[in-house]
Parts: C-alpha cells; structure tokens; sequence
C-alpha cells in the first residue's frame, strides 16, 4: 500500500548529544541540515557530600540506547527508513572522568561530573609544585590548574577508591570522557570496544598536549598517572567503530567532538574571529583562532576547537567557561522548589520585568573565567522586603547574562577587535527575555539561529564528512543557510552599564567565602569557627526567607 511506503530522503545522521542534564539523540538530513526527529532523556545528579557532583555511567549509557531506539521508532512513525542514517556522531559533557573495569565493562565508581569541587586541596597541593617562573600545565595544555578539568579527577579517584587502584594494579581500568565510555560501550565493550577520545575530548584533561596532540609524559607524571589507561587519540572526524547493538546495529561512529567544539562546527564559525555562546548547564563562549594557539591574559583557557579528520589541519579557540547557568535554574526548580518545571522561569520574570535590585551570583561551584576563584559561593543580594520569587527569578536570567558579559569582555580584550553580535544556542535560547535581557547587557544583538541544536548538528557533520562515509560536505558553498532570530538592546548604554557595575560589585561579595573547607575528605571543620549565634540567625534567615519566597504567610 502506498501509506506504508517510506520516505526517501537521501543519507541521513545521527548525533548523541550526551549532556549534564539529559542525553538526547537526534537524526538529521545530511543534504538540508534539517533536524528530522529526536528524543531526550533527563539524567540524574547525585550529590553525596557538599560539592561533590557525580553520574552513574550506566544510567548515561542506557539513557543513549534508549533515546536511539525511541528516536528510530518516532523515524519508522514519519514512514523514514532508519537503515538511511549512514553514520552517527558524540557530542558529549566534557571532563566528566569514568573509570570502568575492561574485563566486566562495569565503572568502577561514579563518573565525578565537571562541576565537581571534591579535589580543591589536590588542586591547591599540586600548584606549590609548578614553579612560579615556568607554569608547565598551563604552557602545554592553555588550562590553568582547577578542579574543573579530568586530571585532578582522575588522580582522586587512584588515591580514594580500591577498587580503582586494584584494577590499575592488575591492568584491568580503563580512563575516558564521557566520550570514551559511550564509544567503547557502543563499538562492543568487553568484546572488542574502541578504547579512543577525540583532540577536543583529549584537551581538556590537563594531560595533553595542546601543540604536539599527544599525551605528555611529563604531565602524566607531575599528576601520577598510569599512560597504560589513557584511550587513544584520533581526530574528530574519523570511523571509530561500528555500532554493535540495537536498531543501528553496523552503522559506524565517526565523529565526536567536545560539547563546546560540536557547537562551534555547529554554528559553522569556521573562520578566525568567529564565535558562540551555548546556554546549557553552563555558558561556553568559545572564539575560533585559526591553526594558532593564543593564550589569554584574561583568565580565559586556550583549547582545541577541532581537528576534522585525519589529515586535517588541527584548529584552536578561545574559551571562557562559566559553571553555572541552566544549573541555576535546575537548582530553583530542584532545591527552592519556586517553579515546577524549567519553562515556568520565563512566566515568573514576566510578571515584574526586574530583578528590583536583587543580584543573584550562582557561584555554587565556586567561579570559572575570567576569575577562576574556588572560594567563591553562591549568593543573592540587594534583597527587600518587596522582593518575591518573580524578582529572584528575574535575577537568575541576569545572572547569565552578566556572566556572558564578563567573558565576552574578557574575550574582546584578548582579540582586540570587539564582536559585533554575539552568535548563541542551547537549550536557554527558547527563553525570549533570557535572549533579550543578554542583547541589553552586552549591548550588541544576539543573534539565534531557528534551529538551536547546533551542538548536535556539529556532532552529526563531523561524522557525516568523515573519510569513508563521506555524505556531508563541509565545503563553504555546500554549507546550508540558517535563518536567524535576531535580538537587539532596547535599553540605552548608560543603563546597561549601571546594571552591569552593580553585578561587579556583588561578584567581589561572593569570593572569599571558602576558607578552610576540606572537600575532599567532607571536612566540617570550616564551621566549627563560626560562633553558635551565626547558625541560628542563619537559620532563621533561611527558614522565613523559604516561607516567604515560597509565599507561605
């Protein structure tokens, strides 16, 4: 019957897009760029101890095959055969660390997520060790010593957890990115899974080196590290390996790039100068450099952008990288319990259109560029007795966007040529007056394109311009248009520029908090300092703010 006949739409890809909050799979045309179907899983975090961020590898795992087979069945639904996705790509959280057992295939502990502050004394232990006059890690890899990046993950988890030791001991762990996990699962696993990350992936562990693409021994060593567990390092656009289960069962996996860099290809911001910013669980702005790495003397961090296929050039970018930004609204959702869903935050700013003098910085994991200050925690400020959760609510928009600001003029500074719009995705973009609040404070357009899941798109052009599959061109004149949503400032400079100074002000508020505090070893000793008079008022605060913002009488 001609109802049951499927659609021909020429080769399709596909793209995991395995983030913090959820993990998605999405199909695409790979001669239109149109997105054709996709499903999404949200992912559990735990927090064990103040601090501490972790993930259960096999709840990320099987949230990828099940959003592959939901995606296939809504595909068979539009009456499109699956057998046309000709290759799939990752797109993944980075420095998320996993280490599994390559005999069983199990982790040996949970993945200790990004946003994790477990390691600030390893941090702060290493860095007496990197002479003042020759800063080694930063020289080799463009990061600056933090918690944020896999290395430090890696070493807590050789010094904390048996189980990890005594597989290292008898050569059975395997260390990887999301990246890694996902595609060794996928390639086989226990029987024959591809052991490998990508140049993007590989950059962010502080073990790599940024100009030869390699591992380097010597920062292997200065972090005490097994080279033996390290996968093997390919391009971002090459066949790794072929699916070996489910309903693309012998399609091979041939691109993967880090979140950040699958929205930069994404975007198509192929050229030196070119930026974007991503709104997802943080906020990445990241500028293409060209084949040149440029260090930052504004606390942004140097990283690989791409390297798209074997023989192909490796490009660098520009990165200023914020902690927190969908998180805070995860957080008033999860923790306040002032909304019941992500999407009601728009509804609530609405109802004032100000934040009535309330700032809000959401340094929960301390804060990232341009400051890189761990002592930093959250709060908020300029608080009245006017204000209510519309205000604070308000305030956790801004908050991003001052955020953005700050990068952003980090990022002008070192390129000496300011943007003149600011390019952005994500899933944030949907909030419109997130898009204008964030036009108003940079004072430059934001411009949106009508599709926002650019950084699954770029996992799905690299994989569908990888040698051998070869069913994406990625050549300037093939590249398809993207229509835009275009933002421009509707308040004056002068105004944006008060907002923004304010924002300053409570930022210098929030660091300096952290003080004695062991995350590590889940030290409490921070508050036995504290007198007993500062815990009851706390409390107290805490108890008829809760009331309040809840409005409860």
């Amino acid at each position: 019957m001609a109802s049951t006949k499927k659609a021909v739409l020429g080769p399709l890809v596909g793209a995991v897009d395995q983030g913090t909050s959820s993990t998605r799979f999405l199909v695409f045309n790979s001669k239109t760029a149109e997105l054709l179907s996709h499903h999404q899983v949200e992912i559990k975090q735990e927090f064990p101890r103040e601090g501490w961020v972790e993930q259960d590898p096999r709840e990320i795992l099987q949230s990828v095959y099940e959003c592959i087979e939901k995606t296939c069945e809504k595909l068979g639904q539009l009456n499109i055969d699956i057998s046309n996705i000709k290759a799939i790509g990752v797109s993944n959280q980075r420095e998320t660390t996993v280490v599994w057992d390559k005999l069983t295939g199990e982790p040996l502990y949970n993945a200790v997520v990004w946003l994790d502050l477990r390691t600030q004394s390893t941090v702060e232990n290493l860095s007496k060790r990197i002479p003042g006059n020759n800063n080694f890690v930063k020289s080799k890899t463009g990061l600056p010593l933090s918690t944020y990046f896999s290395a430090v993950k890696l070493r807590w988890l050789l010094d904390n957890v048996r189980k990890v030791q005594k597989a290292v001991e008898e050569n059975r762990a395997l260390f990887g990115t999301i990246d890694s996990w996902l595609i060794w699962s996928l390639t086989g696993g226990v029987s024959g899974g591809v052991h490998c990350t990508d140049v993007t992936n590989a950059s962010r562990t502080m073990l790599f080196n940024i100009h030869s693409l390699e591992w380097d021994k010597e920062l292997c060593e200065f972090f005490g590290i097994p080279m033996e567990i390290l996968p093997n390092v390919r391009s971002s656009s090459e066949i790794y390996g072929l699916m070996k289960a489910g309903a693309l069962e012998g399609v091979p996996i041939s691109g993967c790039l880090g979140d950040q860099s699958a929205a930069l290809v994404g975007q198509m911001c192929f050229q030196d100068g070119q930026a974007k910013n991503t709104y997802g669980t943080g906020c990445f702005l990241l500028c293409n450099t060209g084949r040149k790495c440029v260090f930052s003397e504004h606390g942004l961090l140097t990283t690989v952008a791409y390297k798209l296929g074997r023989d192909k050039p490796v490009y660098y970018a520009l990165e200023g990288s914020v902690a927190i930004a969908g998180a805070v609204i995860r957080w008033l959702r999860d923790n306040l319990g002032i909304i019941k869903t992500s999407e009601e935050i728009e509804k609530l700013a609405k109802e004032v259109g100000t934040s009535y003098g309330c700032y809000f910085v959401p340094a929960f994991s301390g804060l990232y560029a341009p400051y890189w200050e761990p002592s930093a925690r959250g709060i908020i400020c300029g608080l009245t007795q006017f204000t209510n959760k519309c205000h604070i609510a308000f305030a956790a928009l801004e908050a991003v966007c001052f955020q953005t600001r700050e990068i952003l003029d980090a990022m002008n500074r070192d390129c000496g040529i300011p943007l003149s719009h600011l390019q952005v995705d994500g899933g944030m973009t949907s909030n419109k007056i997130l898009m204008q609040l964030q036009a108003d404070i940079l004072y430059i357009p934001v411009v949106k394109p009508s599709m926002p899941e650019t950084t699954a798109l770029g996992a799905a052009m690299a994989a569908g311009a990888a040698e051998g599959v070869g069913v994406w061109s990625l050549e300037p004149e093939d590249l398809s248009a993207v229509t835009m949503e275009r933002f421009e400032p509707q308040i004056n400079a002068e105004e944006s520029e008060i907002r923004y100074s304010t924002w300053k002000k409570a930022v210098m508020k929030s660091v300096g908090w952290v003080t004695t505090q062991s995350p590590e070893s889940g030290d409490p000793s921070i508050f036995c300092s504290l007198p007993l008079g500062f815990f009851i008022v706390s409390s107290m605060v805490m108890l008829i703010g809760a009331r309040y913002i809840s409005g409860i009488p």
